[in-house]
């Protein structure tokens, strides 16, 4: 199996130093997702700079982490679902819709289960989502630019969880608490089935 680095700030490439110097501050550690990023200083500033616009979008923090911990879920992303499970919380998610999320089940807010299932077409089927799904969306109070929002939140995620899934990114202690095995997917397709 191929080794990929954990950097430090000191010991990244010189390009990658900043961004690096940018999560310490941030999460008061370098997260090892960032740590193996900072092997490409373009890919470890293209990751910032997704997550940055995200964090911009209309999309409230709460709205934010449905779309992230989703695409962690259908990406099954162990490290990302872990790290988006204690930061839901930090924005006030309530912790029934992290629950809910992390085992792929409806969630009880009905605009915010749009914005899941949503979100869920997007990934599972690459952005070739049917006219009806998008009009479910809309219908539920999100806009046109919200359907965009989301494909941003996704590409973030797509980037995070596919680096992840490469180099084998280890939890960080942050995370303690917040492990996650993705539920089987014969589960995971009933619920997204019983739900259209």
């Amino acid at each position: 199996m191929v080794k990929f680095l954990a950097y430090t700030a000191a010991s990244a490439p010189a390009a990658s130093q900043p961004g690096l110097q940018q999560a310490e501050r941030i999460f008061g550690v370098v997260p090892n997702l960032q740590a193996h990023l900072a092997e490409s200083p373009e890919t470890l500033s293209g990751y910032f700079t997704l997550l940055e616009l995200f964090s911009k979008s209309t999309l409230s923090s709460v709205e934010q982490q449905v779309v992230s911990m989703t695409a962690n879920f259908e990406n099954n992303c162990h490290y990302s679902m872990a790290g988006h499970s204690a930061r839901a919380l930090q924005v006030g998610m309530d912790p029934t819709l992290v629950a809910a999320l992390r085992e792929g089940k409806p969630l009880a807010d009905p605009k915010l289960e749009a914005l899941r299932r949503f979100t869920t077409h997007v990934v599972r089927e690459r952005g070739f989502v049917a006219e009806a799904d998008i009009n479910a969306f809309l219908a539920a109070g999100y806009l046109r630019r919200n359907v965009l929002e989301v494909l941003l939140g996704v590409a973030a995620k797509i980037l995070g969880n596919y680096t992840n899934h490469i180099v084998g990114t280890e939890y960080d202690d942050f995370m303690r608490g917040h492990e996650w095995s993705k539920p089987s997917a014969s589960d995971a397709n009933a619920i997204l089935a019983s739900t259209r």
